[in-house]
């Protein structure tokens, strides 16, 4: 059964991976500031703060990329009714 892309928590027996946000940049292929920017305009993919310190769920970029699928540059993709 598949977890939904919303639902950061891993399923049973699993561990949750954080990344740090050097990591998280390397694995989106996106500068570190780039992400930093996403993060501040609550725009970018989930992450928590602990301290100074963000972290990213693996799973939290991947459906945070999958959310941004488009079929052509003119496709604003789904919008909130």
């Amino acid at each position: 059964m598949e977890r939904p892309m919303t639902d950061s928590t891993p399923a049973a027996g699993q561990r949750s991976v954080w990344l740090t946000r050097k990591e998280a940049a390397r694995y989106l292929r996106l500068g570190e500031s780039t992400l930093a920017k996403l993060f501040v305009s609550g725009t970018g993919p989930a992450a928590i703060k602990v301290g100074r310190s963000v972290r990213y769920g693996l799973t939290d970029l991947d459906a945070w990329m999958s959310s941004r699928r488009r079929r052509s540059t003119s496709d604003a993709g789904t919008s909130a009714v």
